[in-house]
């Protein structure tokens, strides 16, 4: 015999129940498993040469069978790393894995650490720039040029002002001609839609150092004497 039950829609335990079925039947709501981090070197049992070169301080280099390899490894509670990959045969390591990982990503912090960003200035022109804006924007750019900054100096052309980009190319080849001494040209002027750019890099002698902070001295402050106020003296009575 089956029984049937019956929900009434006023019952409070009915609906919530119902609630909770709908939502697990919803077909959307599916669990999505995280991909897995690929390693970026094979370790032991992902390592399917035949055969690999041994090197390190830990082992006696050689080549050896890749199972004696791991064997090596199991034995010193280390992992056998492949380290190079395309090698005839791999070379492998014989280390601790994870310690291997954080000292690969210390250097590669040290090398962005270390990395210059290079800084790009616009410096905009018009076909009919006067002098005196002209000046002003030379005297920028060289401002720019002595902190290591590239300049991007354009010329915009607007509306029929397009046909004198001859004259647009003479304003640029007299602003690089202006800052020779300490620019160099990484390109010419080179007219792209209704812009002609020129592009300016500074000379390696022009850049001014950063100044490096000075390091405290190490010999503590002499404390300072706490001068007790002088008494005033008091004035001799007047005698008759």
């Amino acid at each position: 015999m089956v029984k049937t039950c019956v929900f009434n829609p006023t019952d409070s335990y009915s609906a919530t129940f119902s609630r909770r079925t709908f939502a697990i039947a919803t077909p959307n709501r599916r669990y999505v498993p995280r991909q897995q981090v690929e390693e970026p070197f094979k370790i032991n049992q992902k390592i399917t040469a035949r055969e690999v070169r041994l090197v390190g301080d830990n082992v006696e280099q050689g080549i050896y069978p890749t199972d004696q390899a791991r064997k090596m490894a199991q034995d010193q509670n280390l992992d056998l790393v492949e380290i190079s990959p395309t090698a005839t045969p791999p070379v492998c390591r014989v280390i601790d894995y994870s310690k291997f990982k954080y000292e690969q990503k210390k250097k590669t912090r040290e090398l962005k650490a270390k990395q210059t960003k290079v800084v790009i200035k616009e410096i905009r022109f018009g076909p009919n720039t006067d002098d005196h804006d002209f000046e002003f924007k030379l005297k920028h750019a060289r401002e720019f040029l002595k902190e290591g900054a590239k300049i991007k100096s354009y010329v915009h052309f607007v509306g029929r002002s397009i046909v004198f980009k001859e004259r647009g190319e003479i304003l640029l080849l007299k602003f690089a001609q202006a800052l020779e001494d300490i620019a160099k040209v990484e390109q010419l002027p080179k007219l792209e839609g209704k812009r002609m750019f020129l592009y300016l890099a500074p000379k390696a002698a022009v850049v001014a150092p950063k100044p490096t902070p000075k390091p405290a001295s190490d010999k503590p402050a002499a404390p300072k004497e706490n001068k007790a106020p002088k008494e005033k003296e008091e004035a001799p009575a007047a005698t008759e």
